[in-house]
């Protein structure tokens, strides 16, 4: 069981109530306009398997409402010497965020819950939380009750105050020890247990990335009355024709199931088809919203070009546009400054379930992006991002743990160009 929840942890480490900025798919076309170069961004995937970073790569590129790019490079199992293909399936982990974000946001537009209710309207659970506070003179935990409630809005922005994992303090030993995440158990078990958990701070006053995009799939399931996977396949899935995209894969589908890689003393060592399957291959109790969705490049995609689109694709509406610009619109108001690693990832804010970026690069260093754009990825060095400014909509696949954030930053910068909006100098 020891084992069992550090490989989880493990797994699991790869926002003020007001609206302040304008709509992001609302903003023109930059003066450059951005034009894809096929063989610059061939290379930095061929590049990313040479320098032993990956070994197997993939992207796909939407432009303009067609594509612009297909590649791959590399190995999805490089023991059965098969290769990346279009149609390898991919484990995309917390790139499933989104997808669970989608299914709440709809039936927030279906009138069925309120953004600023106290989560525990809905789940009464949440109602009496307690935060940790320390410990006294003696070194024992100290608790003390939450200021205010949980709010919807909390568990879409990363500001409830949960945790995710093991960690230093002992609301986090009390979050291994409930063990939330169990595949064992359903969703409404594991927002039961996380309930007992003591929060890390008050809710609203830090960003940290948390178990929460569980709970809303915990809401999904409540309001609507239905099994998430079940409300997503038919909400979701089936409307956009994501035929192959599932937290439970058919068994037909394994011999196109990449093998996961994990770096080890500096070099990606293949992990045992069985373990690195089991979590899509197997039925469990529990349906995560936070991780476990494997997909193909063409299915994640059509969420992707979903999102572009304002909601709708090929005749199938998902969204209104209006609620995608919610979505993509930073929500943290800006004294929250205690952001964890959220500033790494650039100039952005977090809107719900996606990261939104504020500006051009600051610094050289940063990855390329257009101001307005929205993105995740996942542990296991996925990407995805939607960029309305360039009316593009890319996607990335890779398995290779621990996440390897060098290679999103040599895959926008080969879809973006070396001098795309970056600062003048070194």
């Amino acid at each position: 069981m020891r084992g069992k929840r550090l490989a989880w942890a493990v797994m699991m480490a790869c926002a003020s109530p007001a609206v302040f900025a304008p709509p992001l798919l609302a903003q023109t076309a930059p003066a450059e306009a951005l034009k894809i170069d096929k063989a610059r961004i061939d290379a930095a995937l061929k590049a990313m398997i040479a320098d032993g970073r990956a070994a197997g790569t993939s992207a796909l590129i939407w432009q303009d409402g067609r594509e612009v790019y297909f590649g791959t490079a590399g190995m999805a199992d490089r023991e059965a010497k098969r290769p990346m293909q279009r149609d390898t399936i991919a484990q995309i982990y917390s790139m499933t965020k989104p997808v669970t974000g989608v299914a709440l946001m709809q039936l927030w537009e279906a009138g069925r819950v309120r953004l600023d209710d106290p989560l525990a309207k809905y789940l009464p659970e949440y109602a009496n939380m307690r935060v940790y506070a320390g410990k006294d003179a003696a070194g024992q935990p100290r608790y003390v009750a939450a200021e205010r409630q949980i709010t919807v809005r909390d568990i879409m922005r990363h500001t409830a105050g949960f945790a995710y994992g093991a960690g230093p303090t002992p609301a986090h030993d009390a979050y291994v020890a409930a063990d939330p995440l169990a595949l064992t158990i359903p969703l409404a078990e594991a927002s039961r247990r996380l309930a007992g958990v003591p929060l890390l701070y008050q809710p609203g006053a830090q960003w940290e990335y948390s178990i929460a995009v569980d709970i809303q799939a915990a809401l999904v399931e409540k309001l609507s009355g239905e099994r998430f996977a079940d409300y997503v396949q038919a909400h979701i899935f089936a409307p956009l024709k994501m035929s192959e995209t599932a937290w439970r894969q058919p068994d037909a589908r394994l011999p196109r199931f990449a093998a996961m890689n994990v770096k080890t003393d500096g070099k990606l060592v293949q992990q045992d088809p069985a373990a690195a399957r089991k979590l899509n291959f197997e039925d469990h109790a529990l349906t995560p919203g936070g991780f476990g969705l494997a997909s193909t490049l063409d299915d994640y995609s059509r969420f992707a070009r979903m999102l572009l689109n304002g909601g709708e694709l090929d005749g199938a509406r998902i969204l209104k546009p209006s609620t995608v610009k919610l979505m993509a619109t930073d929500q943290l108001d800006p004294a929250i400054t205690e952001r964890a690693w959220l500033p790494g990832k650039g100039a952005v804010g977090f809107g719900f379930d996606f990261a939104v970026r504020k500006s051009p690069p600051l610094t050289r260093e940063e990855n390329r992006g257009a101001t307005g754009e929205f993105f995740w990825d996942g542990m296991a060095s996925t990407l995805f991002w939607v960029d309305p400014a360039n009316r593009l909509a890319a996607v990335f696949f890779v398995q290779t743990i621990p996440y390897d954030g060098t290679l999103h930053r040599d895959f926008r910068a080969a879809v973006y160009g070396p001098d795309y909006k970056v600062p003048a100098g070194d």
